[in-house]
C-alpha cells in the first residue's frame, strides 16, 4: 500500500500556509508557533530546524519529543471527517494540528485551543 501523499510533504511546505491562514485572521506566527511547539514538545530552536532541514510530515510527528496527552481531548471536524474518529494515526497527529489552526484562525482563545 502506497503511503499517503501527505506523510512525504515537508513540514516547511505547509508551515507558511498555516501562517497564512491564522495572520489573515488576525492572529500572530508566534501564536501558530505555540500551537505546534504544545501538541508535539518541539522546542522553537527545533522546530527552526526542522523547517531548513526540509523534514517531512511522517518524520516530524515519529520524532516528536512528547506528544501532547491532552491532545486526545481535541474533537471536532477537519476536510469533512471527525479527527477522533480517523483510525491511521499519523493521519490523526496531522488532523490534530490541522483543527488547532483551524481554531486559531476561528478566534478561539488560546487557553482553549491548547486545552487548558
Amino acid at each position: 500500500m502506497t503511503k499517503h501523499r501527505i506523510y512525504t510533504m515537508t513540514f516547511a511546505s505547509v508551515y507558511p500556509h498555516y501562517i497564512t491562514k491564522a495572520e489573515k485572521k488576525g492572529r500572530t506566527k508566534s501564536e501558530v508557533d505555540e500551537i505546534i511547539r504544545w501538541l508535539t514538545g518541539y522546542s522553537q530552536e527545533e522546530l527552526g530546524a526542522i523547517i531548513e532541514n526540509k523534514t517531512d510530515f511522517e518524520t516530524f510527528f515519529g520524532e516528536a519529543p512528547q506528544l501532547n496527552s491532552s491532545r486526545e481531548l481535541i474533537k471536532g471536524v477537519v476536510c469533512g471527517v471527525r479527527v477522533e474518529d480517523i483510525e491511521e494515526p499519523l493521519m490523526q497527529e496531522i488532523r490534530y494540528m490541522d483543527k488547532l489552526i483551524d481554531e486559531l484562525a476561528k478566534g478561539k482563545a488560546m487557553e482553549k485551543i491548547l486545552r487548558k
